[in-house]
């Protein structure tokens, strides 16, 4: 079970249904668990070598479910620091926090990225459980080019019931990409109002909503695109 299957998309109703032409490619999310007492020997260092081997292909995040990913909050900042604080990633501070049972993830903007990842950890041959969370088509073309056989599949049958009191689909697509709802459908909607007032860029605001995502799984280079978007800004 991965909480990743429920990142909301325009490209679909409500009902599950295509409703736009266009289908996600820019977000694909590769992540790996182990079982307790099963095959968790020397874990720590799997877990640490499958992030390391990811870092080879520019992922946007890498994650440690327990900890948080490359951007997290920080407890000794006033609000001053909104307009001088470092925005860069830390993918080492996520590495260095691995210290047992959690789950890792990478992830990727572009599918030669996330399918040259695989092919790697194929021959490291980790021993524990990896999955790929992508567009149904996109994780079967990468199984077939790798040649891996899919041990099983699981499947998001979408968003149903009183769905009028859902957050409008560009808001549920930003805060969706927490699985865990870390990220907030009014932050994201502030964020993207703070991007119409040039109060932030849209680089900017992709990286505060991350910050707010435990697990690491936040597509930082997504929520810029759909920022972007919405605020009918060009690249």
């Amino acid at each position: 079970m991965t909480n990743t299957l429920h990142r909301y998309s325009e490209h679909y109703a409500f009902d599950g249904r295509p409703a736009s032409p266009e289908p996600i490619k820019d977000d694909y999310i590769v992540f790996a668990m182990a079982s307790r007492g099963l095959n968790d020997k020397n874990l720590v260092e799997k877990y640490r070598r499958f992030l390391r081997l990811a870092l080879k292909h520019n992922p946007v995040n890498i994650g440690d479910a327990s900890k948080g990913g490359m951007l997290r909050p920080r407890t000794d900042m006033n609000p001053t620091a909104h307009w001088r604080r470092d925005q860069r990633a830390d993918p080492e501070q996520v590495i260095a926090g691995i210290e047992g049972h959690t789950t890792v993830a990478a992830v990727f903007d572009n599918y030669e990225a996330m399918k040259a990842f695989v092919e790697e950890i194929k021959e490291e041959n980790f021993g524990i459980s990896v999955n790929i969370s992508a567009p149904m088509d996109d994780a079967r073309r990468c199984c077939r080019q790798t040649g891996i056989t899919r041990h099983s599949v699981e499947y998001s049958i979408g968003f149903h019931g009183r769905v009028d009191k859902l957050p409008d689909g560009t808001t549920l697509e930003l805060s969706t990409m927490c699985g865990h709802g870390m990220v907030s459908a009014n932050f994201a909607k502030k964020m993207i109002e703070w991007t119409k007032e040039n109060r932030r860029t849209p680089e900017e605001a992709a990286r505060y909503l991350a910050r707010f995502c435990i697990c690491g799984v936040f597509n930082i280079r997504r929520a810029e695109r759909i920022i972007r978007q919405a605020c009918a800004l060009q690249r």
